[in-house]
């Protein structure tokens, strides 16, 4: 069901399984406090923020946290809601409660967030808190060692370079390298004219971003061959400053993304999948080549081996993707170079 509402409402499949989730929670377990959203006493957000704090409880104690929370919600923004639905959770299930907080822990991970042009975030969730109030302190200590009098930059805008500066090594006396797909037209580079340019998984940015990071040291240009009537990439030249990219390259960089409508992961982080207008795979004799050949992340390349699910490629590179729902959602690689007449 997630991966049908996911292409339905062209989000990623976590946010649908989330949907999905808040709507089971709050109809069956929480129904007083869906009565407050249906009534317009409170958002669907501070609702959301309850069943998110108590949705570990069993069927019976979350029944106590719904008859406490549906008198004191009113009036409570989201993050005052979370906060009382947790102590109520807390003293609906106190044993629950000690397990719950030692059990993220097993779920911690990193995640990348991409913003408007030109910047992103990144979040490090359900870390230790010992540990990530340390590297807090830790990040903080050496920005303020940096906001001397000449400083221009504000102790916020420190405390980001100095967390950057430090995930990428240069504490360490080297710098890891990113590969990452920057899509700018030659005349834009050149500064004769200020087209946006496109970083994979991101989408537009300005054109002097574009032209700060292609002046960067240790860039690797790469010239790509476009049709001139459709924009669709064709070809990737043979000069650059490393071995030649075969078609596996080629495929990615006219992708630039997973193919699955909602999905932005970058191609270049996916998988490469055989699929023909017959909606055949490698393994029924699908052949190899630019026109049988889609990007999609590992989540989604899997998807296709379920029941139900039909992927069909054809020959302008348009996939088309069937549900088990009977739905169908199309997909093609954006052109590169200007409207095209759209």
């Amino acid at each position: 069901m997630a991966e049908e509402l996911s292409m339905a409402l062209c989000m990623t499949k976590y946010k649908a399984h989330a949907l999905i989730g808040h709507a089971e929670g709050l109809v069956d377990r929480f129904p007083a406090v869906l009565g407050l959203v249906e009534a317009g006493a409170v958002p669907m957000a501070s609702a959301v923020a309850v069943n998110d704090a108590a949705a570990w409880l069993a069927d019976d104690k979350a029944a106590v946290v719904d008859e406490v929370m549906a008198g004191r919600l009113e009036g409570k923004n989201p993050t005052a809601a979370r906060r009382s639905a947790t102590s109520a959770a807390a003293r609906a299930d106190p044993e629950g409660f000690e397990e719950r907080a030692r059990r993220p822990r097993e779920d911690r991970g990193l995640h990348l967030h991409h913003g408007t042009a030109g910047v992103a975030g990144l979040s490090l969730e359900n870390a230790p808190v010992e540990k990530a109030v340390a590297a807090y302190v830790c990040v903080d200590r050496q920005a303020r060692l940096l906001k001397t009098a000449d400083e221009t930059r504000t102790l916020d805008q420190l405390r980001a370079d100095v967390a950057l500066d430090m995930l990428v090594g240069k504490q360490f006396g080297g710098e890891v390298k990113a590969h990452v797909y920057l899509y700018l037209d030659a005349l834009t580079y050149a500064g004769l004219r200020n087209e946006p340019a496109e970083l994979a998984g991101h989408g537009p940015i300005p054109a002097s971003l574009a032209r700060d990071i292609a002046a960067r040291p240790g860039t690797v240009f790469q010239r790509i061959i476009t049709d001139p009537t459709t924009g669709q990439v064709v070809e990737l030249g043979r000069r650059k400053y490393r071995p030649r990219a075969g078609l596996d390259e080629l495929v990615r960089v006219r992708d630039r993304e997973c193919r699955r409508p909602g999905c932005t992961r970058p191609a270049q982080f996916g998988d490469l999948d055989h699929c023909d207008k017959r909606g055949r795979g490698w393994k029924d004799g699908c052949p190899t080549g630019t026109t049988t050949l889609v990007g999609l992340c590992r989540a989604d390349h899997k998807l296709r081996d379920l029941p139900g699910w039909r992927h069909e490629v054809a020959s302008d590179g348009t996939l088309t993707i069937t549900t088990p729902a009977k739905q169908t959602y199309r997909s093609r690689p954006e052109p590169l170079g200007q409207d095209r007449g759209l």
